[in-house]
């Protein structure tokens, strides 16, 4: 797996740490709050529920896109904008946290927007 799979060490996320409620925030604004996380080395990520938000569903988000958490402000900044979050290939059951394919797919898919070129 990808480093897209680790927090940063300059995230601000520390070993053993609960996100569960934390509000999440998109380069553009909120998207949701961090409903279930995984911190398991080397597939760490946060499922985020969107709530409200445009489509109403969860997110899978890998820890590598976490830029910064705030434990006073109990929120988690992601890199990616809401719209290129929504682009993501979709999250539908828990079941897919555990196929290779699908985070693979998810891995790759953050990963290029790290190596996007400026828009």
């Amino acid at each position: 797996m990808s480093s897209m799979w680790m927090y940063a060490q300059d995230s601000g996320h520390m070993d053993g740490q609960s996100l569960v409620g934390f509000t999440v925030e998109a380069a553009d604004g909120g998207i949701g709050h961090v409903d279930r996380q995984q911190d398991q080395p080397g597939m760490q990520h946060l499922v985020v529920d969107t709530g409200v938000w445009k489509f109403g569903r969860s997110v899978l988000i890998p820890a590598g896109a976490v830029i910064a958490i705030d434990t006073r402000a109990q929120t988690v900044k992601v890199a990616p904008s809401r719209e290129e979050i929504k682009a993501a290939p979709r999250f539908t059951t828990d079941s897919e946290t555990g196929d290779p394919d699908y985070l693979s797919a998810v891995g790759d898919y953050y990963l290029s927007l790290r190596t996007a070129p400026l828009r």
